[in-house]
């Protein structure tokens, strides 16, 4: 019935269908596809008849055009004849299509339905059988985009690559449409990248950038230039050699549209990320990625959204991470202060540099072994004046309270006393800024939490800090308490209260001989004040004000709504004693029973954490120098013993 329809474009589609119906409900039968095929074959001189000729003349439709409407269908018949085919019947196909002779339409279909693997090891046969194509038929340049794209998926035999390349490259040079053309190249670079060096891939690079940069055809182009650096950075994995193409920096200007650029951009540094092993230190890799960095940077405006800021500051970073100089670290130092000024407006780059700063202030330590000569002692002090001047352009809090607390770890570290103190005194400056509500993942949050855990971690830093020879005792810690003093907590907060029952820890472990721990070649308060009566007086004298201020707040707690939250305080000032107070002091020691009492007043008191405290000071009045303890039981209620 097929070969009566007289229209040989409507007859090739009922053929596609009948050939998909065949393979649906009998898929291991050949014939009726290879008959199908033969028909078509025996009829394609149709189409340069006098009827159809005739018809596309009142349509005003041009050959190439018509033809490539057959290949869908042609596409679909020889990839069900292929189907599971032995190598026999392909290559009888192949001969058929010689024998027709100047059938670029049946060519391009069949290299679209064969293996590649079979097209590859014949790609001399098909450049043939292409160069005998006329022009004026099938566009030929779609012959050479057909045959590239197999032989990116097969390699052809290793002789004949350069023959390939050469041929194809002929052609494809010489197209005039730029679209035409840069759809060849976008196949074909994948080729030439793969079986050749960087000089054969700037050839083509520089021969694109020809081609496309009349009247600014590469506008036009955008998607298949992503490719093509995308296809690039496939196969190229040593950026030393990748920027050592003299063309590639200026296919990248060719993207002139922002935001393609800045995909690209994104594109290279992923690669770069991810594929670099060593740390670099090559002038032709930074140059090139700090030109690639600056654009992503440049980029960013007040419309900017918040989650494309973050991926640029991470990939960023990632390369910040991945410079090194090794030891000529004067040269790292500058490479930083560069990478400030290009991206200051990316606030996590600038986080990461002040990391990085701290981070080669520390390793010159351990070059040094702790021993700092003039230099490097100017050197680490150069490193917290660097972080010194960077902090406070930073827009998040919390981000300068943490990082002025730990530059001034690096500087204590490096024995650097007056910076390490100017990093603890803009910390304590900053503390009554810090605001109520923050604004996390687009969310307002209470602060009071990240509050709580960044004093904590500065009581700890501050025991080992020595005292000022022209300040007070402990003027750190007293300055820090009359900030956290003035700080305006939340209503119906506890935070100031359970601040000051951990600086009663921190004043337990100054008033000790030797402290738990020490910043080496560091002189802490137990080296400075050697246990001196008038020091632990001051400490004294300081704990009383702070548990007055304790016992205060726990009489204004007194009230029906808020006496569980003081059953839960005052069980806390109890364990801090019981653990760190002198309980020989009588005075102190009363305070722990009262306390005690006031924990399990209203039965509000935690009777697991009870039960557990009483067990501890059971355990300990058995020690032979807790004779005390023995006597806080007996002075215990009795119900709470038993």
């Amino acid at each position: 019935m097929i070969r009566g329809i007289g229209d040989p474009l409507v007859a090739i589609y009922a053929r596609a269908y009948l050939c998909r119906v065949g393979m649906e409900v009998a898929p291991h039968l050949k014939d009726n596809l290879n008959k199908n095929f033969f028909d078509f074959l025996s009829t394609f001189k149709q189409i340069h008849g006098e009827t159809v000729q005739n018809q596309l003349a009142v349509q005003r439709v041009e050959i190439p055009v018509y033809l490539t409407l057959y290949s869908p269908a042609i596409d679909w018949i020889l990839q069900c004849i292929a189907y599971r085919a032995p190598e026999t019947l392909l290559t009888e196909m192949m001969d058929r299509c010689k024998k027709l002779g100047n059938n670029a339409l049946l060519l391009n279909s069949v290299m679209s339905a064969f293996k590649p693997e079979f097209i590859a090891a014949r790609s001399m046969d098909f450049i043939g059988m292409i160069k005998d194509c006329e022009e004026s038929g099938f566009p030929k340049h779609l012959l050479f985009q057909s045959l590239g794209l197999n032989l990116a998926l097969a390699d052809p035999p290793e002789n004949d690559r350069l023959q390939i390349l050469n041929e194809a490259w002929k052609v494809i040079t010489k197209l005039k449409n730029p679209q035409d053309y840069v759809n060849c190249a976008e196949v074909w670079i994948e080729y030439t990248c793969k079986h050749f060096s960087k000089r054969e891939v700037n050839t083509v690079l520089s021969d694109v950038i020809k081609h496309l940069t009349p009247d600014r055809a590469f506008e036009d182009a955008y998607p298949q230039l992503q490719s093509i650096i995308a296809k690039v950075l496939d196969q190229f994995h040593d950026f030393a050699v990748l920027f050592s193409m003299e063309k590639f920096l200026p296919f990248l200007d060719m993207f002139q549209k922002e935001c393609v650029k800045v995909e690209v951009c994104k594109s290279i540094m992923n690669v770069f990320i991810r594929q670099q092993q060593e740390l670099t230190r090559d002038p032709v890799i930074l140059n090139a990625l700090m030109h690639i960095c600056k654009t992503m940077h440049d980029s960013v405006n007040a419309l900017t959204l918040e989650d494309e800021k973050r991926s640029l500051a991470i990939l960023i970073s990632g390369f910040i991470r991945m410079v090194s100089f090794g030891r000529d670290f004067e040269q790292q130092l500058s490479f930083y202060v560069e990478a400030r000024s290009t991206f200051c407006n990316l606030e996590p780059v600038l986080i990461q540099l002040i990391h990085s700063v701290n981070q080669l202030a520390m390793e010159t330590k351990k070059v040094m072994k702790g021993n700092h000569s003039r230099k490097t002692a100017a050197f680490v002090r150069a490193c917290a004046a660097y972080c010194f001047i960077t902090i406070p352009s930073l827009t998040s809090i919390f981000a300068r309270l943490n990082l002025y607390l730990l530059s001034g770890q690096t500087a204590l570290a490096n024995q650097c006393l007056s910076q390490a103190d100017a990093f603890f005194k803009a910390a304590i400056s900053l503390v009554v800024e810090v605001p109520k509500m923050i604004n996390i993942d687009g969310k307002m949050r209470t602060s009071e939490g990240f509050l709580l855990e960044f004093l904590n971690n500065f009581f700890s830093t501050l025991l080992i800090v020595p005292d000022h020879p022209e300040q007070g005792v402990l003027y750190l810690v007293r300055g820090l308490l009359n900030v956290i003093q003035d700080y305006i907590w939340e209503d119906h907060s506890d935070s100031k209260v359970r601040i000051y029952i951990n600086v009663l820890h921190l004043l337990a472990a100054a008033s000790q001989e030797t402290y738990l721990y020490h910043v080496e070649k560091v002189d802490s308060n137990d080296n400075l004040y050697g246990s001196d009566p008038k020091f632990l007086a001051e400490i004294n004298k300081l704990a009383e004000t702070l548990i007055g201020q304790i016992l205060d707040h726990l009489k204004t707690l007194g009230k029906d709504e808020t006496l569980k939250r003081q059953s839960a305080l005052a069980l806390s000032l109890f364990n801090s004693i019981l653990t760190h107070g002198d309980l020989q002091n009588h005075k102190l020691n009363q305070l722990t029973i009262n306390l005690w009492n006031l924990a399990q007043k209203h039965g509000f008191a935690d009777t697991k954490i009870m039960v557990r405290t009483l067990e501890h000071i059971k355990r300990q009045s058995k020690q032979p120098s807790m004779s005390h303890f023995a006597d806080l039981m007996l002075r215990l209620p009795l119900q709470s013993r038993t």
